[in-house]
């Protein structure tokens, strides 16, 4: 695992725990799954390049506006869906026809694959990323190097 990979991982599981909160992105307090990413860029990058507007939780649905999308292609290095590696933010589209409203971040690849997300109803949890998530996947990024 690479340094910044390793160093997004380990960040990614101290907030494990967290409860779910719309909007929020206070570790041990709080988060979304944008908070999460938020907090961590905090942690391994430092101030956040910019601050979201209050979103609903139908992240622009209605409109279809891949607002999240956009806002991650600011400020993420976009990756091959095919080059999976620890720390990557993936980006999921949680039903078909509808905009990409999900955020993880891979921890573990290969055959016992897991993400870090934050989760409505669950808070931060390490889950399996197996083949109903990966078919959500529709983005894959990276942190910008450090520098």
């Amino acid at each position: 695992m690479s340094g910044q990979g390793a160093r997004i991982v380990a960040a990614a599981r101290g907030w494990i725990g967290t409860p779910y909160r719309h909007q929020a992105a206070c570790r041990g307090a709080g988060c979304d799954c944008l908070g999460l990413v938020r907090g961590i860029w905090r942690e391994v990058r430092g101030d956040e390049p910019e601050r979201p507007p209050a979103y609903s939780m139908d992240w622009a649905e209605p409109a279809r506006q891949e607002a999240l999308w956009q806002a991650a292609a600011r400020h993420l290095r976009a990756k091959a869906l095919r080059e999976e590696g620890p720390g990557d933010v993936i980006l999921f589209r949680m039903r078909e026809g509808s905009v990409a409203k999900h955020l993880g971040i891979v921890a573990e690849t290969g055959a016992r694959a897991t993400f870090i997300h934050a989760y409505s109803g669950h808070g931060v949890v390490e889950t399996a990323l197996s083949a109903p998530w990966r078919r959500r996947i529709v983005a894959r990024f990276q942190f910008p190097e450090e520098g």
